[in-house]
């Protein structure tokens, strides 16, 4: 999984059929070089202009970047993988245009790692109106199984995304804010550090009411659900911190976050919020979740589950559903109008042992 904070490429392994999640296997991160975050970072802007064709030489060169950042992670796990799962990264999501965009090359990340890969898991949906997005919400069900509910499965990454689990195991889902993305571009325009680590800079700086206020009047909070951002979604916002000192903006950026979650009309009352992300590491978010949303809160890591890792197992996880033909998303989830299976395998020029294992998963 490479993400929208564009920190990095995780990859986990995971033992599922698609339907139970079994044992966790090992798990790799692998930080961008600041020279690929950069470059990432460029077409993500020139995507977001629509100024970038898809046979651009620099998109199709960070393509080519990205994906062998993701092939040295699978080896770097050492671990007997039968089948992947490629997200690719995000350049571009307008669900309204029934577009999301995703680069990344599996072909090649099947030929150099002799696996199978399953990918472009969103275009489906999209085609069957759906937002596309979140997808995690399926494997949060999951992975919840035995647990007192109602409980909602927040993650914190460069958008912030919630999947709400009720009573009788109905699914609910949606992205709710900004996330993390605001807060770290924020932190690198001030500090040239690509985040607010440990809440450092928010803490130091006190919350622009006024600001706040203007952010929140985006006319994303007055959808309902399900609904899905794109990465740049706010950017815009920061014309209105241009006055702000760094640490102030901070801090008004970091209640951004905590107001979206705890704006989200909700048609339950969660017993308990489990957070996942890098937004889980941040104390000035989660003080201000535990502080608004009337119900506890704690990191995933609180049920035992891998916080850093969640987002990789998640689409190993999606890749069985894929081969098996199983949903990913839901009416209830994206608003896509009936269950939506996904994803394209990638076994071209693959080892006969291969396409054998991929027709076992098939049967599940």
């Amino acid at each position: 999984m490479s993400g929208t904070s564009l920190d990095g490429v995780d990859a986990a392994g995971i033992e599922t059929d698609g339907v139970a999640v079994g044992a966790a296997g090992p798990t790799v991160t692998i930080p961008f070089p600041p020279e690929l975050r950069a470059r990432t970072r460029a077409i993500l802007d020139r995507a977001g202009s629509l100024s970038l064709p898809g046979d651009d030489p620099e998109l199709l060169a960070v393509e080519r970047d990205l994906t062998l950042l993701h092939v040295a992670a699978v080896r770097a796990l050492d671990w007997p993988a039968e089948l992947i799962g490629f997200h690719g990264q995000t350049i571009l999501h307008r669900p309204a245009e029934r577009r999301s965009w995703q680069i990344g090359d599996a072909g090649l990340l099947a030929l150099e790692t002799g696996v199978p890969v399953v990918h472009d898991f969103r275009s489906a949906d999209l085609a069957a109106g759906g937002e596309g997005a979140p997808l995690v919400p399926v494997f949060h069900q999951a992975l919840v199984r035995g647990m007192a509910r109602p409980l909602a499965v927040l993650n914190i990454g460069g958008v912030a995304n919630v999947s709400l689990i009720g009573a009788d195991g109905a699914l609910l889902a949606c992205d709710v804010g900004p996330g993390n993305a605001l807060l770290d571009d924020w932190a690198m325009r001030h500090t040239g550090v690509p985040c607010d680590r440990d809440g450092a800079l928010a803490r130091a700086g006190r919350v622009d009411a006024a600001v706040l206020a203007r952010l929140m009047g985006d006319p994303f909070f007055a959808r309902p659900a399900p609904k899905s951002l794109d990465r740049l979604a706010f950017h815009r916002a920061m014309d209105l911190l241009a006055l702000l000192s760094p640490a102030d903006g901070a801090a008004t950026l970091a209640a951004f976050t905590v107001r979206a979650v705890a704006s989200l009309p909700l048609p339950f009352q969660p017993c308990r919020w489990l957070v996942c992300g890098g937004g889980r590491h941040n104390p000035v978010l989660m003080d201000g979740l535990r502080e608004t949303l009337g119900a506890a809160v704690a990191p995933v890591e609180a049920v035992g589950w891998d916080g850093d890792a969640l987002e990789a197992q998640c689409f190993g996880f999606l890749a069985a559903r894929a081969v098996r033909g199983l949903p990913l998303s839901f009416p209830g989830t994206t608003g896509a109008g009936r269950p939506v299976s996904g994803g394209r395998v990638e076994q071209r020029g693959l080892p006969v042992a291969a396409t054998r294992v991929l027709a076992r998963l098939r049967q599940g």
